[in-house]
């Protein structure tokens, strides 16, 4: 293979206990390798993050049962490119059958995907599609319903520094050179990947690249791979599915008042730059899951918001973290949460329309008011500035939507309204 095919094409494994990571699919016992050991390979769905071998497998699978594999990529392919796929079933690479490997099938429109179906359906292609979006709201649903989706994750340190160490090998195989590579800078490639191979690929690349040659040996130091990868763990895409897993671990943290797992979530929002998630997720918590249990927190929040966007980053992450670390610690409730979420459910339904005739802002009757008059009546003219009457309109006047937490604040006004409405 010519040395300038990147790195990661030129190590992909030629045994499935090669490929790194991915045990929950790949180990022995387990139901994909069974599959694949079978040589019967069904349509199948690959999703998962990038780099974390969909790509390499898809290739394995190929070579194992003597399959032509093609390929095609969502963001170029067109339908004469599939169209030119199927034009080979009837010639020589198409004896053993064709392995299409799609990748980012995200990409395809519903025309182009539906192209596909009558070809998967008969057989005389097998498709693995892979994509780094939620198959379920990206694929056609006529395609999933004839596929098995399979889900990739990120690969962890352990199965990357093996990756690593056989990338150095390879490379130092290839040019007939010794390589030099310290525990501690193979360990950091193997940390700062974020789970993406193909990232720590290209960092071994570049090392070597940019390392200095002395006396037929290649010395990789800390420092040139630290400069190298610093950027590589930030793994974020603002419209991709990891973006919303983050910001919902970040929230989920603080809800959880896990504060080390909160502040964390905040730095990795915040390395990827992006400061107006973290402020509005941190905004939303403040007032969704703290809520009556400490009402301040919300203008300390806010404050904590403000100065973050006036200083803008990376001084921003004081005050956020401050604020994220204060969410977390707080005592929570929900019961605002909960209230206005049960009125909307009935404003929605139609129940709730109309109001009680003391409430209105009217200062005439029609003629179809039997009993003239407006009866409000005002609350601060009573004792303790409390009297009964309706608020609730009639369809739905015995509603109950706001529940008190069992947190000192609200059983505190609690007490002190129960208080006054025995007496009357």
């Amino acid at each position: 293979m010519r040395l300038d095919t990147p790195l990661a094409d030129r190590i992909r494994p030629h045994s499935i206990d090669d490929i790194v990571g991915q045990h929950h699919l790949l180990d022995k016992g387990r139901p994909l390798r069974n599959i694949i050991e079978s040589g019967h390979i069904p349509n199948m769905v690959f999703y998962g993050p990038s780099g974390v071998g969909k790509t390499t497998l898809a290739s394995y699978i190929a070579e194992k049962t003597n399959r032509s594999l093609r390929k095609l990529n969502g963001t170029t392919a067109s339908t004469s490119d599939i169209k030119a796929i199927f034009e080979e079933l009837n010639g020589f690479s198409g004896m053993n059958g064709i392995l299409l490997y799609l990748d980012e099938i995200q990409y395809f429109n519903k025309k182009q995907q539906q192209t596909l179906l009558e070809y998967i359906e008969n057989g005389s292609i097998t498709l693995i599609a892979s994509t780094t979006e939620n198959p379920y709201f990206y694929v056609y649903g006529a395609i999933l319903s004839r596929s098995t989706v399979f889900e990739f994750k990120p690969v962890e340190k352990d199965d990357v520094l093996k990756a690593v160490k056989r990338a150095y090998l390879t490379i130092s195989d290839e040019m007939n050179i010794k390589i030099n590579v310290p525990d501690e800078a193979a360990n950091y490639i193997a940390s700062a990947c974020g789970g993406d191979v193909r990232k720590a690929m290209n960092a071994v690349e570049l090392s070597v690249i940019a390392a200095k040659k002395e006396n037929d040996t290649i010395n990789i130091t800390l420092d040139t791979v630290s400069q190298l990868t610093q950027k590589s763990s930030a793994r974020y895409d603002r419209e991709g599915d990891e973006h919303y897993d983050l910001l919902s671990a970040f929230q989920k943290s603080m809800r959880g008042s896990d504060p080390d797992a909160a502040v964390l979530y905040l730095a990795r929002i915040l390395e990827a730059g992006d400061l107006p998630s973290a402020c509005r997720r941190l905004m939303v918590c403040a007032c969704e899951d703290v809520g009556l249990a400490y009402p301040q927190i919300i203008p300390i929040v806010k404050a904590a918001v403000d100065a973050a966007l006036m200083v803008g980053l990376p001084e921003a992450r004081i005050p956020l973290a401050d604020a994220v670390i204060l969410v977390a610690q707080s005592p929570k409730s929900n019961s605002a949460y909960n209230a206005i979420a049960k009125a909307s459910a009935d404003v929605q339904a139609g129940k709730a329309y109309g109001f009680p005739r003391q409430l209105q802002n009217k200062h005439y009757d029609g003629a179809d008011v039997k009993v003239k008059g407006q009866f409000y009546l005002y609350p601060h003219d009573y004792p303790d500035h409390w009297v009964n009457q309706q608020y609730l309109p009639d369809g739905v006047k015995d509603a109950v939507y706001y529940v008190p937490g069992e947190n000192k604040n609200e059983q505190a006004f609690k007490g002190y309204w129960d208080n006054i409405k025995k007496k009357k």
